[in-house]
């Protein structure tokens, strides 16, 4: 009967041994998470909802940055709907937000991604050959290939893998002229480099602010809520912190 016995306490002993294990790699775990996630906290494009007061965008039922699952939007409108708010607004903060939203929907139906990205692109492309080029549709392109390449990643899913975005918001910038909230984009698409530019863009958009009010809500606001940067903080950090681009 001890030999029965001494099953169960081994094993006691093992699941003990292996709980303080686990406890102290979670510990371990925190600690890193703690130290690096002002720098790694997650797509800048993506993970953060952009103030755009009662302006129209895509539906959104969440009260976070994420779809909360209860979204019954079809994503089969998506090119369309997105399209049509975009060339109703001149608001550069109104064109970021709804492409946000875009992305997040778009990951959900690889068919309506491409169809997103070819329409835009098209857009684009008939904008920039125009007598009056339209820098909002140049920058509506690069903006969602930047955002596709944070959330959908640069391999198969994502249809603008190799696509350049930035380029086509730096063509957007020389055409828009002074555009406070379309250098805030572009900080936040530089975040990981290159830092000149970055630096460059973050300055442009603190003082865009002073004589914008959406853009100074949006530059004030916490990346993650409570205890994380500003967005004015993390856009004028210095050049050695990273921001991971999934």
């Amino acid at each position: 009967m001890s030999v029965v016995a001494a099953q169960p306490l081994r094993e006691t002993n093992v699941k003990t041994a292996s709980s303080r294990a686990f406890r102290i790699v979670l510990a371990v775990l925190v600690a890193v998470f703690l130290e690096v996630s002002p720098a790694f906290a997650g797509p800048p494009l993506i993970c953060h909802a952009f103030d755009i007061g009662n302006a129209k965008s895509l539906p959104w039922v969440s009260h976070d940055w994420n779809l909360n699952g209860g979204e019954n939007y079809d994503t089969r409108d998506l090119a369309k709907d997105t399209i049509t708010i975009l060339e109703e607004s001149q608001v550069t903060l109104v064109h970021m937000e709804t492409l946000r939203r875009a992305t997040l929907y778009a990951r959900k139906d690889a068919q309506a991604a491409k169809q997103l990205l070819l329409m835009l692109t098209a857009r684009a492309e008939a904008a920039r050959n125009s007598a009056q080029p339209n820098a909002l549709a140049v920058f509506d392109a690069g903006y969602l290939a930047e955002a596709y390449r944070q959330w959908l990643g640069e391999g198969g899913q994502n249809p603008a893998n190799g696509v350049d975005g930035y380029s086509l918001v730096k063509k957007a910038l020389q055409l828009r002229g002074n555009d406070g909230q379309m250098e805030f984009a572009a900080a936040l698409i530089t975040l990981s480099g290159p830092a000149q530019e970055n630096q460059a863009h973050a300055q442009k958009a603190v003082d865009g602010a002073k004589t914008d009010a959406l853009l100074g809500r949006n530059l004030n606001t916490r990346f993650l809520g409570a205890g994380s940067q500003t967005m004015a903080e993390m856009i004028q950090r210095s050049s050695g912190t990273k921001t991971v681009r999934e």
